[in-house]
């Protein structure tokens, strides 16, 4: 057996590994929402519409989402070293492919390329953190990972906007492309899958236990035959599918036509939206530890969402309050994560990551079914106008196409008394 004669790794060495992995999941959640501030400009040179950009915009989700199972089968087998650079490079390749195309079809392409590239970022991580970090540090991992994925999607607001506006959205992809590609250098040259290789002791073996494991679609099979597991898969698709069709695509230029913001504020908007939700997540994952049950803290939050989101669609309020409620509705639709606790606690232990991968899936097709479909009712309900090129949307329009996401919110808080309560405890 080797040994490691030198203890635990240092923290500086620690965090510089796992931050690297972060680093990769800050740009899949910046390339995720930045369609967001290049409405107009891909509309133009795509010569497109609505239903045309919530496509393009989905297809990130497409393979993101197929991803999810085999990535975990995939970073056991490589190892996250090997996984993270070839996800840096492949995210670079669909980067400049994104930047370059020519049509429609290449665009689209390159965003397929992207979310199956840096779907493997988040898992990675993880497991670089149970062999990197003590136990009791590996919650603050998983917890700063989000903080990452938020960061990037502040940067594809304001900051991205402004980058496009002076030197184009082409070269600006073509820059982040570069920036992937020597992250993926990076990875290569300082990441390593677990401190043995670098002379230190590993946490892995206090990370993680040795029980047995059975086939993959075994356990996909088992994890599906319990109830929650599909209600739990589902009740995301409306909470976290509104704020990612939101925030990821729609958001800037419906409060820009509807409400007259320039594209600057439109954009400093979503992004105070998706710090929210960030905020929101460990708030209520911790709020609902300390009360001993999901479903009630979960059904409430869920309501809460849909009263905001309803005010935001249908109510004539000042932009102020408008706001604050996007806030507000951003905060409480950060209950997803008792949701993921939820999953977890309602299969046995042996099946929790199984579980996790199948749950998760729940917010992405949220993003990949909404943003589309918000777009083909735009278009639906487009009364001919347009400015520079770009089709002009008016508030019926939105109305009508925001309400798909309404809709989803009211499935989602039908199903969630059907789920049976776990009491924050792990299924035998």
């Amino acid at each position: 057996m080797n040994t490691a004669p030198r203890g635990y790794p240092p923290a500086s060495l620690a965090w510089s590994v796992w931050g690297l992995g972060a680093l990769l999941y800050l740009i899949g959640f910046y390339q995720r929402v930045a369609p967001a501030v290049m409405t107009d400009q891909l509309m133009i040179d795509f010569s497109i519409g609505a239903t045309e950009l919530g496509n393009l915009s989905a297809f990130y989700f497409y393979s993101y989402v197929v991803m999810q199972i085999p990535t975990g089968i995939i970073a056991d087998r490589w190892g996250p070293r090997r996984l993270l650079t070839a996800g840096a490079l492949v995210a670079a390749i669909g980067s400049a492919l994104f930047a370059s195309a020519p049509d429609l079809w290449w665009a689209n392409s390159g965003r397929l390329l992207i979310g199956a590239s840096v779907a493997v970022a988040f898992v990675s991580m993880l497991k670089l953190a149970s062999h990197w970090f003590a136990p009791q540090q590996f919650a603050l991992a998983s917890g700063l990972a989000l903080v990452f994925g938020v960061v990037g999607g502040v940067i594809a607001g304001v900051p991205l906007r402004m980058l496009i506006e002076a030197w184009g959205w082409r070269s600006v992809m073509g820059v982040s492309a570069a920036l992937t590609a020597l992250l993926a250098v990076a990875i290569w040259l300082r990441v390593r899958d677990d401190p043995v290789d670098c002379a230190y002791a590993s946490h892995a073996h206090s990370a993680h236990g040795s029980g047995h494991h059975g086939s993959i679609l075994r356990g996909m099979a088992e994890v599906l035959s319990y109830r929650n597991t599909w209600i739990l898969l589902i009740t995301p698709i409306g909470i976290a599918g509104s704020v990612l069709t939101f925030a990821g695509l729609w958001g800037v230029p419906y409060l820009r036509q509807v409400h007259g913001l320039d594209t600057h504020s439109a954009a400093a908007v979503t992004s105070l939206l998706l710090i929210a939700w960030a905020v929101g997540g460990p708030v209520l994952g911790t709020l609902s530890q300390r009360m001993g049950r999901r479903r009630p803290l979960y059904i409430w939050t869920t309501a809460a969402a849909l009263a905001g989101w309803l005010v935001v669609i249908f109510a004539p309020i000042p932009i102020w309050l408008l706001i604050v409620t996007l806030l507000f509705t951003g905060l409480v639709s950060g209950n997803l994560i008792i949701g993921f606790a939820f999953a977890k606690e309602s299969v046995p232990v042996r099946l929790m990551g199984t579980a996790s991968g199948i749950c998760n899936m729940g917010p992405l097709l949220g993003g990949m079914l909404l943003q589309p479909a918000v777009g083909w009712v735009l278009d639906d309900n487009w009364l001919g106008a347009t400015a520079a090129g770009v089709r002009v949307y008016d508030a019926t329009a939105y109305q009508a196409g925001f309400s798909l996401m309404a809709g989803c919110l009211v499935i989602s808080l039908c199903l969630i008394p059907f789920a049976k309560e776990t009491a924050c405890q792990q299924s035998k």
